[in-house]
């Protein structure tokens, strides 16, 4: 019997099988909030576009990017909300009782290609809170240098 043990596995136990319907990915740990009146604020640039996102071609040409552009300083610990708020003071579009705000980091991959990826929507003015509104910028991986795209619809 040790023979045949050593054989299958070199006598090592075998982990325990997962439990099923247990998510398989260890919990993100929680983002600190950011201490706003000792932390400078970044920079970040937000491009608008109603009916849909900008496609990664809008921002292949560094200095040619959309016109459509709005510089907010923030934190990374602001969330989608607090973004969704921001956009709504500068966007006639995104002040629509049913209008849907769609966030999209983009972002140059390793080739110095744009990446264009979707993050999270939100509503202008939700009835109930959204599971993407407390989502920050942190939660979702933002890089300084980094724009955020956002879809109007």
């Amino acid at each position: 019997m040790a023979e045949t043990a050593r054989r299958q596995g070199g006598g090592r136990p075998l982990p325990p099988p997962p439990a099923r319907g247990v998510n398989q990915q260890p919990p993100r740990p929680k983002t600190e909030p950011v201490d706003r009146e000792k932390t400078c604020p970044l920079l970040l640039r937000v491009f608008t576009k109603t009916g849909g996102h900008h496609t990664k071609e809008d921002y292949a040409v560094r200095g040619k990017e959309p016109k459509d552009e709005v510089q907010i300083y923030t934190w990374k610990d602001a969330n989608l909300r607090e973004l969704t708020d921001l956009v709504k003071e500068v966007s006639v579009a995104a002040r629509r009782r049913d209008a849907r705000l769609s966030f999209a980091f983009v972002y140059p991959d390793k080739n110095g290609r744009f990446i264009v990826r979707q993050v999270g929507q939100t509503m202008s003015y939700p009835n109930r809170k959204q599971p993407d509104d407390s989502k920050t910028l942190a939660d979702l991986h933002f890089e300084i240098g980094d724009y955020l795209d956002v879809a109007i619809y």
